[in-house]
């Protein structure tokens, strides 16, 4: 059997994304629609080896007969079409951060809490890349013992930032390596060239910036843990692809570096690198183009006692974005709910 699957935001970084991981999951599609802005009507991308033209999204009259809705065109098109969809019958995975905390709304990391999609009331949210990668990586140590504590300081790919985000890295550099005067940040909110900017969306009245907080909510949201303290710093670096992260946690109980490996090694969507005496420790250079969350440098805390420090990194387009959405639609087929 085989659905009708749209993709709203074909021509985005995140949706040229989802086409390349439906093919190679080989995810039952029987027909693909593809949605954009008016700009990129009549463009036309590639799918299984077929052309598929893409349509203007504010020119269509009726979704009706789509199974399945793959968003990622931003919180403003999610806001207004994500209901359209639904209301016509099909499941919205939404990719933006409309509908992330709406408590009407499951938001699902498929190895973390997999069985809140059957709450779904046709919409579905994909968390923040960010959160996504932590919660794969700690939720095999949080089932185990409990943590209370988590501080996070991220260093995030200028991918997550979208494709005039790629091309500032790329035009900045380019002008050092040749010698001329390094164009002003545009898609940034500084220089990102040979540089470290710690801050990622806007700030709140609290200091923390948008991206930081919804480390904070999403967590305690996908977790169903009110309990759990998250303290994050988001920062912008010039990688391409891939974001990192170094985590600490405090445990509810005991647990040593040497049994957190043990989990981790088995816990699904996981890939342990921690070999630090022979240079192995994961990068975001290896994880490009990948799927899974790779952990390494898992030691004893020096702060939290107990608890553990690791170095968590995955490709945040893939993991971080598509790959996640198209597993929530994988659980929604696995369990009928569509």
């Amino acid at each position: 059997m085989g659905y009708r699957v749209a993709i709203v935001g074909a021509t985005g970084e995140v949706g040229r994304a989802f086409l390349k991981v439906l093919e190679e999951r080989d995810f039952p599609v029987e027909e693909l629609l593809l949605f954009a802005s008016e700009k990129s009507e009549g463009m036309e991308l590639t799918f299984k080896g077929e052309k598929v033209k893409v349509q203007a999204l504010n020119k269509r009259d009726s979704f009706s007969g789509i199974d399945i809705a793959l968003f990622s065109a931003g919180s403003s098109i999610s806001k207004e079409y994500a209901p359209k969809f639904a209301q016509e019958g099909a499941v919205v995975i939404d990719n933006s951060s409309a509908w992330r905390m709406d408590p009407e709304v499951p938001l699902v990391v498929p190895e973390v809490n997999p069985e809140d999609v059957k709450e779904h009331k046709g919409i579905i949210a994909n968390p923040n890349c960010s959160t996504i990668q932590m919660l794969v990586a700690l939720k095999p140590i949080y089932d185990a013992v409990g943590i209370s504590h988590i501080v996070v300081s991220t260093y995030q790919s200028v991918s997550g930032a979208g494709a005039k985000a790629i091309r500032e890295l790329q035009e900045q550099v380019k002008a050092w390596c040749e010698n001329r005067e390094i164009p002003g940040a545009k898609a940034l909110p500084k220089r990102i060239a040979f540089n470290v900017v710690p801050q990622i969306d806007v700030f709140t009245e609290n200091g923390y910036t948008k991206e930081e907080m919804k480390m904070f909510n999403e967590t305690r949201k996908i977790l169903h843990d009110l309990d759990i303290k998250v303290s994050a710093t988001c920062v912008r670096v010039p990688v391409f692809y891939g974001h990192s992260e170094a985590i600490s946690v405090k445990l509810r109980k005991d647990l040593s570096p040497e049994e957190a490996k043990e989990i981790l090694k088995r816990a699904k969507g996981v890939v342990l690198v921690d070999d630090p005496q022979k240079g192995e420790y994961p990068l975001a250079i290896d994880v490009a183009g990948r799927d899974e969350v790779f952990v390494g440098r898992i030691r004893k805390d020096l702060v939290f006692e107990p608890g553990l420090s690791l170095w968590v990194v995955a490709d945040n387009i893939r993991k971080g974005a598509a790959t996640n959405a198209v597993q929530i639609a994988e659980l929604l087929v696995q369990h009928a709910l569509v």
